[in-house]
């Protein structure tokens, strides 16, 4: 049984997991150290679980399909002065299994036991659109 504390969040703007990796090369999308990051408003009050071995599960278009491991959490302060919480992703983006996942905002936590399993690399395929991806993991066939 998988115990990992992990968060779950919308991939906005994002079709597909390559719009992710296109992203995260920019400039924009990297921290002072030239790692990808996602600032978001609220700091995880399970810091200590999330570092000790979680990642940022990616949903794209209401299906979970990469996650990136959590490096670490920076404090983000932003012109408006309001404090913000930087997750700092290791550059690699694993692809997952694909699993419906209903909207909702911000993230969210995730267990490691109800997670989506990595997919081999060599079956991992981003050419067919997320709801098709949910709809053949529904019925067992990837």
């Amino acid at each position: 049984m998988d115990n990992t504390l992990n968060l779950i969040k919308l991939c906005v703007g994002a079709e597909k997991v390559q719009d992710l990796i296109d992203w995260q090369k920019s400039p924009r999308a990297k921290g002072p150290d030239g790692l990808p990051r996602h600032v978001t408003r609220m700091w995880p009050k399970r810091e200590t679980e999330l570092l000790d071995g979680g990642s940022l599960y990616w949903v794209f278009k209401g299906v979970v399909l990469a996650r990136q491991s959590i490096i670490r959490l920076d404090e983000v302060t932003r012109a408006d002065g309001i404090r913000r919480c930087g997750i700092v992703l290791n550059p690699e983006v694993r692809r997952t299994e694909a699993a419906p996942k209903r909207p909702f905002q911000g993230w969210r936590y995730l267990e490691g036991n109800v997670a989506p399993r990595d997919l081999p690399k060599s079956s991992a395929n981003d050419d067919l659109p997320p709801k098709l991806l949910a709809a053949l993991a529904e019925i067992g066939v990837r």
